[in-house]
């Protein structure tokens, strides 16, 4: 039976507000998730803001992946053990850090330790959906945790617009301290509206497995990452993929054999978990073709004969209303895992994801055709988001929603990754020539486009074969509502 803050001989916590919970904690994965679109405005520009070369400040974007993949399923494991709340301030305390460090750099080197603050604070996102578990009844839990899951998207569909238009026309320091701000803001409302959960597994911190899981991440994928930079058989890029696959297969070792493993393996071994893990990372290749492919048909110059010669932030508005379309989605994705089970809904988001590529692939030759694409693709994202964390929930003990949330998160992260590599790998190789320029061609962006339709079907295939549990669920909530007394 999990400890109660009685049993910790600590003070009951003060009543709070129940009702501002969701709006609060989806407000902090939203502004979580500004950070991994914030400095792509100032991309080519950053090599003359910090007088330095264009491959290391590639490392603005570098280090914020790296750090998140890392602090995500590290995060998830303490926020069980020690406190989800707590650990959810602590993420969005360096968040504000590292905003701003960045906000007062002026050369390389504090830019990166800046964004990799930032990408530190990446768990928010499936601390608040375990949060929401502990904390909400159950007829409020599936849209709440579908709402938390999509800010993920919501917030890198908005921030594009956002910081094009403060890079256009503010110093481009101001992105960091409106970061820094909201951070802030944000901080205050958890402190004021988020109660810290009783339900703690307590024990002592995998230290072995967060190093090795750390090593075995950080080498897979920045292998993956500059690997098209150095070249696929460099042996950078081949002793990292070396790296990676003995530190994680040492890691499987390790966490098998520890009596308090980082992330249970025999959990996450569960068909279901296992099942909807490999779904969620090529899903979230599927996501990332959309990100790569329609900001550049938009802004590549018409002289191509394809492009459509639009402004960053022209781009950034355009893909904005894929954001708000995963927020309206949520709730139907909530509603059909209700009536249907989170599975349906899984497959049917991907199915629409699919859908959006297909005709992507086909209209792009207007503003309007890749609105209507990016909001097909954004619906699909929203409905199957939305699932994911219950389907994870389901099928892990209460005390464990942390990390195997986290561990999901992170499985998404993966995927996107390995899209932008192999996305970058297509495009540098179908080109066309104009004005002395090498551009990615149209049928290059079509392929990548296919490749995410397929990546989508294939998803909806792995979904297919989730199993059913039904006859669980009573189970399930007679063990939740025993570890919340």
């Amino acid at each position: 039976m999990s400890a109660t803050p009685t049993d910790l001989g600590e003070a009951p916590p003060a009543p709070v507000r129940t009702g501002a919970v969701v709006p609060v904690l989806a407000s902090a994965g939203i502004t979580v998730a500004l950070m991994q679109t914030l400095v792509i405005p100032l991309v080519p520009e950053l090599p003359r803001l910090l007088n330095a070369s264009a491959a290391g400040t590639a490392w603005a974007i570098t280090a914020t992946l790296l750090a998140a993949a890392v602090a995500t399923p590290i995060m998830g494991r303490l926020g069980d053990m020690y406190g989800k709340r707590r650990m959810l301030l602590i993420s969005v305390g360096m968040l504000i850090a590292g905003s701003v460090v960045a906000a007062l750099s002026s050369s390389l080197v504090p830019m990166i330790a800046g964004r990799a603050l930032q990408g530190l604070a990446a768990g928010v996102i499936p601390l608040g959906i375990s949060i929401m578990r502990d904390e909400l009844p159950s007829e409020k839990l599936g849209t709440a945790t579908a709402q938390m899951s999509a800010s993920l998207g919501v917030g890198g569909a908005l921030g594009l617009p956002a910081a094009a238009l403060l890079a256009e026309n503010f110093n481009w320091h101001t992105l960091f301290w409106l970061s820094a701000a909201l951070g802030a803001i944000v901080f205050v409302l958890v402190v004021r509206f988020v109660p810290e959960s009783a339900v703690r597994s307590g024990g002592r911190f995998d230290v072995p497995g967060g190093l090795g899981l750390s090593i075995g991440l950080i080498s897979l994928l920045l292998a993956i990452s500059q690997g098209a930079d150095w070249g696929w058989t460099d042996g950078r890029t081949l002793g990292l993929f070396a790296l990676a696959v003995v530190a994680l297969l040492t890691w499987g070792w390790w966490e098998r054999r520890t009596s308090e493993p980082l992330v249970d393996l025999r959990t996450t071994a569960r068909p279901q978990v296992l099942l909807t893990n490999l779904a969620s990372m090529v899903f979230g290749f599927a996501m990332f073709a959309m990100s790569l492919v329609l900001p550049q048909l938009l802004q590549m110059p018409k002289a191509t004969g394809f492009g459509l010669g639009q402004s960053m932030l022209a781009s950034g508005l355009v893909m904005g209303p894929s954001g708000l379309i995963m927020l309206v989605a949520a709730p139907f994705s909530a509603k059909i895992s209700k009536t249907r089970g989170p599975k349906v809904t899984l497959m049917l988001g991907a199915l629409v994801v699919a859908a959006g590529y297909g005709v992507g692939s086909v209209l792009m030759s207007s503003v309007w055709q890749l609105v209507l694409v990016s909001l097909l693709i954004g619906a699909g994202i929203g409905l199957a988001y939305g699932a994911m964390p219950a389907l994870i929930m389901s099928a892990v003990p209460v005390s464990e929603t942390a990390a195997a949330n986290s561990f999901n998160t992170l499985m998404r992260s993966i995927g996107t990754s390995v899209s932008s590599a192999v996305a970058g790998v297509i495009l540098a190789n179908l080109t066309i020539s104009l004005g002395g320029y090498t551009l990615p061609s149209q049928s290059g962006f079509r392929v990548v486009l296919l490749i995410g339709a397929g990546a989508a079907l294939t998803a909806l295939a792995i979904a297919s074969f989730i199993p059913t549990r039904r006859a669980e669920a009573p189970v399930a909530m007679e063990a939740e509502v025993a570890a919340r007394a």
